[in-house]
C-alpha cells in the first residue's frame, strides 16, 4: 500500500503542477532565462514539445522534436563508428543478480540504483533481475563465449537503448530521470595499447559530436579515483558548463584494464600460443546531450537548436492578404521549397490559414529552427526573400534565385555563433583561484568552473564536496605546474584541476 499510496500522491501533484501551467499562456514562454533558471528550462521543454511529462514518478516522455534531434545525433555517431569498424548490437534488458555480483566494486557503485524484477506473472523468480543500469556484466559474460584466439580480437561493439537507474535526487526531464536513452560501447583488445587508444579515439569523437555539432565546447581530461566509473581502471570524461554555473558530464569514455577479463575469465590464446586476458574499454553519451542543448542555447523565446542537429532547418511562411497575392506566392514558395530541398535542408512549408504570419513566427521561434524564410507581397514584387536567424532575430534579405545558397550560408554562420557564443560563456565562468576562501566565495557568487591547485589526496578531495558540493570534475590531459598550494590542505600540490557543482 506504501508504493501505491506514494504514486497517488505523486499523480495528484503532477496534476496540481500541470493545472498550473494550463494557466500560462500557451504560447511563448513566461520566465525569464536569467530570472528563474530552473522554471524557464521547464517551461521551454514542454511548450516546445520537447517532452512530456510521464505517470510514472522521475520518468518522461520523448517528444518528436527531442527523438529527432536524437535520431540526428545517433546518425552522425554511427556514421563515426561504423568508418572504425564497430558494429551495433542488442542485448538483454534484464541482468541476473549473480552477474553483477561478480564485481564487487562494479556491484556495490550501482546497487543504491538498481530497479529489481522479483517475480514473473504469478511467479517468484528464483534470481533477481536487474533491469539494465548499464550493461558491461551481460556482455562480458558473453564475450567470454565468443573470445577463444587473438584472432577474435578486437571485438568492437555498441548498442543504442534505454537505461533504468532509480534516482532519488530531484530529477530533471534529459538530465537526471529514472529511465533514460543512451548508446554504450564494449571493445576487448589484444594488447593495453589498443584499448587505450580506443579510448581516446573515441573521446575524440565524442569532443567533435558535442563541439561541431550540438555547438557545445567542453573540456576534456580524466576523473578521479573518487570519480571514476566502477570497476574502470580509469576514466576519461567531457564536461561542458551550464548558464547557471553548473556542470554537466557530456560523456564518458574508460579504461577497464583486465579487471572484467579476470572476473568473467575472458582469455584468449595469443600469437606466442599462451594465454592471455583481454584488455577492455567501455563509453557511453545519452540523451542529457539534448538538456545541454536546451540549456546552453535557449533563450527567452524558447529553443535555439543548432542548424546540424535541428530536425527542421528553415521554415517557410507566406504571407498572404488577397486571393490573388495568395496563387502567385505560393506558386514561389513551391519553386524555393524544391531548391532547398536539391540542397539538403531540411524544410518546411507552414501555409496553414488558420493562423497569422505573426503567431507561425512566434511558434517556430519557440521550437528553435534555425532560418525562417517569409514571402510576401512586397517579396514577391521585388523577387526577394526575407531571412530572419533564430540565434540574433536579425533580418536579412536574399534574391529569390538566389535563395538556396542564401539559407546555406546563414546555417553555417549561426552554427559558428552558437559555438562562439558558448565558448565564450565558457571562459567566463571559468575562474582560477590561489586559495579556499576565494574558491567558496567564486562558488557562492557566481559558480562554473574552479580551476585549484590540488595535492592528490582524496581526503582533501572529499571535505570539499562535503563542505561546499563541489566535485574535481576533471584533471586536464595537459597538465600545468600548481600556481600555488593545494587548495584545501595548503600543501605541496601535484596539479591543477577543475572543480565544480553539478547536475
Amino acid at each position: 500500500m506504501r508504493f501505491a499510496f506514494g504514486s497517488a500522491l505523486w499523480l495528484y501533484a503532477a496534476s496540481v503542477k500541470q493545472k498550473k501551467r494550463k494557466t500560462m499562456s500557451d504560447t511563448g514562454v513566461t520566465v525569464k532565462k536569467s530570472e528563474d533558471f530552473s522554471e524557464w528550462y521547464t517551461e521551454v521543454v514542454l511548450k516546445s514539445g520537447m517532452a512530456e511529462y510521464a505517470p510514472i514518478k522521475g520518468c518522461m516522455i520523448f517528444r518528436e522534436q527531442s527523438y529527432a534531434i536524437w535520431e540526428r545525433i545517433q546518425e552522425v555517431f554511427n556514421r563515426k563508428i561504423k568508418e572504425t569498424g564497430h558494429r551495433n548490437v542488442y542485448f538483454p534488458m534484464f541482468i541476473p543478480e549473480s552477474f553483477l555480483k561478480k564485481e564487487a566494486e562494479h556491484f556495490e557503485g550501482f546497487v543504491p540504483e538498481v530497479a529489481w524484477v522479483t517475480q514473473g506473472g504469478s511467479t517468484p523468480l528464483e534470481e533477481k533481475l536487474a533491469i539494465r543500469p548499464t550493461s558491461e556484466t551481460i556482455i562480458y559474460a558473453t564475450f567470454a563465449k565468443w573470445i577463444r584466439s587473438w584472432r577474435d580480437l578486437p571485438i568492437k561493439i555498441n548498442q543504442w537503448c534505454n537505461i533504468v537507474r532509480w534516482e532519488t535526487k530531484a530529477t530533471k526531464p534529459f538530465l537526471r530521470t529514472r529511465e533514460f536513452l543512451w548508446q554504450e560501447g564494449h571493445t576487448a583488445h589484444v594488447t593495453s595499447e589498443e584499448a587505450e587508444k580506443e579510448v581516446m579515439d573515441i573521446l575524440g569523437e565524442y569532443k567533435d559530436v558535442m563541439e561541431n555539432y550540438l555547438a557545445i565546447p567542453v573540456l576534456v581530461g580524466v576523473k578521479t579515483e573518487n570519480e571514476k566509473f566502477a570497476g574502470a581502471l580509469y576514466t576519461t570524461t567531457l564536461e561542458a558548463m551550464m548558464p547557471d554555473g553548473k556542470a554537466l558530464q557530456m560523456g564518458t569514455s574508460h579504461n577497464l584494464g583486465q579487471n572484467f577479463a579476470k572476473v568473467f575469465d575472458i582469455n584468449f590464446i595469443g600469437e606466442d600460443e599462451k594465454e592471455h586476458r583481454v584488455w577492455q574499454t567501455s563509453w557511453g553519451i545519452s540523451t542529457r546531450l539534448i538538456g545541454a542543448l536546451i540549456m546552453v542555447h535557449g533563450d527567452d523565446r524558447g529553443l535555439v537548436v543548432p542548424p546540424k542537429v535541428a530536425p527542421v532547418q528553415a521554415v517557410i511562411v507566406p504571407i498572404t492578404y488577397k486571393d490573388a497575392d495568395s496563387i502567385a506566392i505560393l506558386a514561389k514558395v513551391k519553386e524555393i521549397m524544391e531548391k532547398l530541398k536539391a540542397h539538403c535542408i531540411a524544410t518546411v512549408l507552414d501555409d496553414r490559414p488558420e493562423y497569422t504570419p505573426g503567431w507561425k513566427f512566434n511558434e517556430w521561434e519557440l521550437k528553435g529552427v534555425p532560418v525562417r524564410i517569409e514571402i510576401g507581397p512586397r517579396d514577391l514584387k521585388q523577387e526577394q526573400v526575407t531571412l530572419a536567424r533564430r540565434d540574433t532575430y536579425k533580418k536579412t534579405t536574399a534574391k529569390m534565385t538566389d535563395a538556396a545558397q542564401a539559407v546555406e550560408k546563414l546555417l553555417e554562420e549561426i552554427q559558428n555563433n552558437l559555438y562562439a557564443k558558448a565558448k565564450t560563456a565558457l571562459d567566463e565562468k571559468t575562474t582560477t583561484v590561489q586559495n579556499y576562501d576565494a574558491f567558496k566565495e567564486i562558488l557562492k557568487s557566481k559558480g562554473g568552473f574552479i580551476k585549484a591547485a590540488w595535492c592528490g589526496r582524496s581526503e582533501c578531495e572529499e571535505k570539499i564536496k562535503e563542505e561546499t558540493g563541489a566535485t574535481i570534475r576533471l584533471r586536464p590531459f595537459e597538465k600545468e605546474e600548481p600556481t600555488a598550494n593545494c587548495v584545501y590542505c595548503g600543501e605541496k600540490a601535484v596539479e591543477m584541476v577543475y572543480f565544480a557543482r553539478s547536475y
